[in-house]
Parts: C-alpha cells; sequence; structure tokens
C-alpha cells in the first residue's frame, strides 16, 4: 500500500493509503462517465478547486486542466455557467466528511487514486446515484445536444462526473 500524504491549504500532515490501483475495483453502483482528468480538462467548478493541491495527484491530470488559483472563473467551467453552491452550504448541510475538506471531487479523486473508506464510500457513491434524477430533467425538457438548454444542470452534472454532452 502507497501511503500519500496531504500538505495543503485545507490539510495539513493529513495520511491515507491507497489499497486499490488507480481508476480500478470501483464499487459495483459506481461508473462515473469521467475520470477526474477530464472533468479538470473540461472546467468544473469555475477554475479554483483543488489549485493549491496539485502535489497529491498525478502531474497528468493537471496538464490541460482549466484552473484558476487566484479567483473563480466561471468561464472556464464547459457550459460558462455557475453551478454549485459554496463550500459553506455544503458544510451547513452536513455533506463534508472531515477527510475530505472540499467535498464530493476531493473523495472522487482519492477513490479514483486507489483510496478506500467503506463508510464514506457508500455514503458519497448514494449520493453520487441520488445526482443522476438531472440527467432525466436534462433528457426530459431538451434536445439531444442543445447545450443551451438547462446549461446549469449540464454543469453540475459534470460536477458529479456525468457526461451531460452525450444528452
Amino acid at each position: 500500500m502507497k501511503k500519500i500524504v496531504v500538505n495543503d491549504k485545507m490539510q495539513k500532515g493529513y495520511e491515507y493509503f491507497l489499497s486499490e490501483k488507480m481508476g480500478e475495483a470501483f464499487d459495483f453502483d459506481f461508473r462515473p462517465e469521467l475520470t477526474p482528468k477530464e472533468m479538470l480538462e473540461l472546467g468544473v467548478f469555475c477554475g479554483k478547486y483543488m489549485t493549491d493541491g496539485r502535489n497529491e495527484f498525478p502531474k497528468e491530470w493537471f496538464e490541460k486542466a482549466k484552473l484558476s488559483p487566484e479567483r473563480k472563473n466561471c468561464d472556464l467551467n464547459y457550459f460558462k455557467i455557475k453551478a454549485s453552491m459554496p463550500l459553506s452550504h455544503w458544510r451547513e448541510k452536513g455533506w463534508i466528511y472531515k477527510e475530505d475538506p472540499r467535498g464530493w471531487f476531493q473523495w472522487y479523486c482519492r477513490y479514483y487514486m486507489g483510496r478506500r473508506i467503506t463508510n464514506e464510500d457508500k455514503r458519497q457513491i448514494k449520493r453520487w446515484k441520488a445526482f443522476k434524477r438531472h440527467l432525466g430533467a436534462v433528457k426530459n425538457n431538451c434536445r439531444k445536444g442543445d447545450f443551451d438548454c438547462r446549461k446549469k444542470q449540464r454543469q453540475a452534472l459534470l460536477h458529479w462526473a456525468y457526461d451531460s454532452r452525450k444528452i
């Protein structure tokens, strides 16, 4: 098992172990359509996500990533629209796991890398599956490929590793 030590703005000295090979051994119910690398290249979270945490993840994830280290820039999002709530909202709802203070995408990146935390993995996969309802809303209300229809929902789906460009 490989040990990862995290030292960024939100975590100092946090350690975790990779028990699976990167991108493999996912839970049967968890089949994301996009990898973290693909999400970062498409443009998610207004470019602000994990700009200080690059050392934790493979360099190639960031080679073509659309990032904005200084401030949010929603023009970097694939659909050029803000589609997420602030971290404070996620904290108020109790959706933030203490070991992943940046939320779902941080969990997904670490899961993709090979970290496994049984109860947290189950909780996050359940949240990911619940978000799929937005796919139905786009399919039911938009013509296929009409990217001007429900842009906010389409962008939010990208944030959850659903490839809304396919609907």
